[in-house]
């Protein structure tokens, strides 16, 4: 039976500066569990797989069992139902919030933080599966008991028609396809495997749909690694990237960081022209992925090739000419001396770069697309290196284990969920009651805030200051996010205002202020703030987003929900701590606000990128302005944000956007007209923090009402569809969402409307 393991971690290939708070692996013990738990897993699992065309996405039910079974919270009330002919009381308020509360602490760590899943994109875990089987670790890693849950969550979120979407809720992609399909095979399926065929009806999809030629050119690149692409299918990637001055506009080194940290070890990779062993098994998808034989295929034609059920940012023309010129013209030279010299020197220092993000993350990388390239980078460059070897003990870090099977994460998301849980427990006004676990949460808060800046001369490695700053997920990750730092500060600030007895000491002030620090080095000239590091490069860069199926990847830009939290716990800090660097905190405010109001579209929402979607961006701005005293009486910009809200509110009294909505940028109801809990909490927050109940409660009333008569009898609340997006083509689920939002929503509207 697996396991959760919670702040652990040894052997001679694990480091971390926190003794490991935060980390959360699942190991599998076959002694483990009672024979009616493991039924009751078994269940679960089979309930999810006959309603998985329906059902999408997993509600996390082995975490939640088993944290359950070691915290329990003793004897709950009986949830209460309203009828929409009742009115709402406090009884009613207060109990199902209580309830809620009680739940959601026996889902608490006990180092502190709430573990979850945060995953959903079905081209996470392929590449990782694709590097083990090129380094020759794929036995050493994945046990029979990895490969199982593997095979099952592929098959599991397999659609209806064979194919495989971009991510569990969408539609088939070749990416998706071509990706999931090589994964079973290297996992040892046969071409014929699965139940009615899925393996045969995978391989269909494919060939139905133009073969893998037409796979986006994240795709190629890893079918080229394994061996069954050729490089010449490849747009170029070269290296002598880093080699040009640093004030050139289209330096590597200005790009977002996400992109990168992509493309460095990509092209190293690429400049190598590596290819793992060509095996049987990589000769037979030669055959099967392909409508043509693969020794006729015309890869420079295959270069841009890209299935239309992927294409959603399709390239310019002025790109596809500079592709064509770096491959027809520019490569040949490179590859020949003496201008191969310059390639020796490009890819030292790309893995240099490589090496050093490794370092200061603890081999965990920025994310799980980094870390897998980072990982084959190391392996290509010295099979036996330490760093590989480091980069293997980290690959637990990203397994994620639920009833749908295993899956890996974008990186985790303990202190960004954290931060939100810990709000929302404050604004319940039950402190005393849910003291302990506000203390645990106190420390891990504590635990996981950056202490240092990363190793260095990290300016010349394009790195920012981090010393202060709050990560998305734990402190050995590293990397600075303005948005985390800044509900870290808020959550830091709101602990100082309470008695030490129940939540612990609180932070020192030095540390508060190296928080405000970081916060204020990040603001753009806009007065907007961008994610992770200051915006350095022009628009004009993402003509060459060479991505087929994101948009807005190369550059860092601003989001309102980074200006808001910011806002927010600027705004916080000014009260609390009114003399320090007070005419930079008010300046950054005033400019921050200047921004949100600037960015509201005509019909009064926000576009959200981190979250689904317009609703989403609508709670960051609204909250963001209400902290600095506007209201519905005194804010044009927050009376056009509570109209746009109410004319989206359903005829049930709850709010329910698709993640089309940030895909096609038009706000989308769900199908069916359904209601999502998370976005009727988003929704209500904005419309109380913004003043509506003064004007006209009766819609927070139904909507609250939604959310009383969801929970469910144990104090949680259902899992719905996934609220969680990036990239504007890419959903994510925070399964921590369905508790902390509920619970907010519920704990503002009993504070600011029941008892105002």
């Amino acid at each position: 039976m697996w396991k959760l393991k919670i702040a652990e971690g040894n052997g001679p290939w694990l480091t971390t500066v926190n003794n490991h708070v935060g980390r959360q692996h699942w190991e599998f013990d076959p002694d483990a569990g009672t024979d009616e738990e493991r039924a009751e897993v078994e269940r679960v699992r089979q309930e999810f797989k006959k309603n998985r065309f329906v059902t999408k996405q997993s509600s996390d039910l082995l975490m939640r069992m088993q944290l359950t079974k070691e915290n329990p919270c003793g004897p709950i009330p009986e949830a209460i139902k309203v009828k929409d002919s009742e009115n709402l009381t406090e009884e009613a308020v207060t109990t199902t919030l209580r309830r809620g509360l009680s739940y959601f602490s026996s889902i608490q760590a006990h180092d502190g933080h709430w573990p979850a899943e945060s995953a959903g994109p079905l081209f996470f875990l392929p590449p990782l599966v694709i590097a083990l089987y090129v380094t020759g670790a794929v036995n050493a890693i994945l046990s029979p008991e990895h490969k199982k849950e593997i095979i099952r969550y592929l098959y599991n979120h397999q659609n209806e028609d064979g194919g495989w979407g971009l991510h569990v809720e969408g539609h088939s992609t070749m990416f998706g396809s071509a990706l999931s399909y090589i994964c079973l095979r290297l996992l040892g399926e046969g071409p014929e495997d699965g139940e009615d065929r899925a393996v045969a009806k995978g391989r269909r999809w494919i060939l139905d749909h133009g073969g893998a030629v037409g796979i986006p050119s994240w795709g190629k690149f890893w079918l080229t690694v394994l061996g069954v692409y050729e490089w010449a299918g490849c747009n170029p990637m070269p290296p002598e990237f880093w080699l040009l001055p640093k004030l050139s506009p289209i330096h590597p080194g200005k790009m977002l960081c996400y992109c990168r940290l992509v493309y460095m070890p990509m092209s190293y990779l690429y400049g190598k022209r590596f290819v793992g062993q060509i095996t049987g098994l990589v000769r037979s998808l030669r055959q099967e992925l392909y409508i043509e034989p693969y020794h006729e295929i015309n890869w420079n034609k295959a270069r841009n090739t890209c299935a239309k059920e992927d294409l959603y940012y399709p390239h310019p023309l002025v790109q596809d000419m500079l592709w064509g010129f770096l491959h027809h013209v520019a490569e040949p030279i490179l590859m020949r001396w003496p201008f191969s010299s310059l390639r020796e020197k490009a890819l030292k220092i790309a893995i240099g770069h490589v090496h050093y993000e490794d370092e200061n993350s603890r081999y965990m990388c920025i994310g799980c697309v980094e870390k897998v390239l980072c990982l084959i980078a190391c392996w290509v460059e010295d099979p036996n290196s330490e760093a590989y070897k480091y980069h293997l003990g980290r690959i637990p870090d990203y397994f994620w284990l639920a009833e749908d099977g295993m899956k890996m994460q974008s990186f985790g998301s303990q202190m960004w969920d954290a931060g939100f849980a810990i709000q929302a427990v404050i604004s319940s006004n039950l402190v005393e009651e849910f003291a302990t676990t506000l203390r645990k949460a106190h420390d891990f808060v504590k635990a996981s805030q950056v202490r240092g800046n990363p190793s260095g001369d990290f300016k010349k490695m394009y790195r920012h200051i981090s010393k202060g700053a709050w990560t998305f997920a734990t402190q050995d990750h590293g990397w600075q996010v303005s948005d985390c730092t800044s509900e870290g500060l808020k959550c830091s600030l709101l602990f100082s205002q309470i008695s030490t007895d129940l939540v612990g000491e609180k932070m020192e002030t030095e540390r508060l202020y190296d928080a405000v620090n970081v916060i204020l080095s990040l603001q753009s000239n806009n007065g907007g703030f961008p994610a992770w590091e200051p915006s350095r490069a022009f628009r004009w860069l993402e003509k060459f987003n060479p991505t087929e199926f994101f948009e807005d990847v190369l550059i860092e830009r601003e989001y309102v929900e980074c200006t808001s939290s910011a806002i927010q716990a600027l705004t916080l800090f000014k009260k609390l701590y009114p003399h320090h660097r007070r005419k930079e905190v008010d300046n950054c405010i005033s400019r921050a606000i200047d921004y949100i109001e600037e960015t509201q579209n005509p019909d009064g929402s926000w576009y959200g990128c981190w979250g689904v979607c317009f609703t989403y961006g609508t709670w960051f701005a609204v909250e963001g302005l209400a902290a600095c005293g506007q209201t519905y009486r005194n804010s044009p910009t927050l009376q056009k944000a509570c109209d746009f809200l109410l004319s989206k509110q359903l005829p049930c009294g709850g709010w329910g956007e698709s993640y089309l909505s940030a895909t096609e940028k038009v706000y989308t109801n769900l199908e069916g007209n359904r209601a999502n809990l998370v976005h009727t909490s988003w929704a209500l927050l904005s419309l109380i923090a913004a003043g509506q109940a003064e004007r006209d409660p009766e819609p927070i009333h139904r909507g609250v009402k939604t959310i009383i008569n969801s929970q469910m009898d144990d104090g949680d609340f259902p899992q719905q569809e996934i609220t969680g997006v990036f990239m504007k083509n890419c959903t994510l689920n925070y399964g921590l969402y369905r508790n902390t939002f509920p619970i907010w929503a519920l704990a503002e509207y009993r504070r600011r409307v029941l008892f105002a």
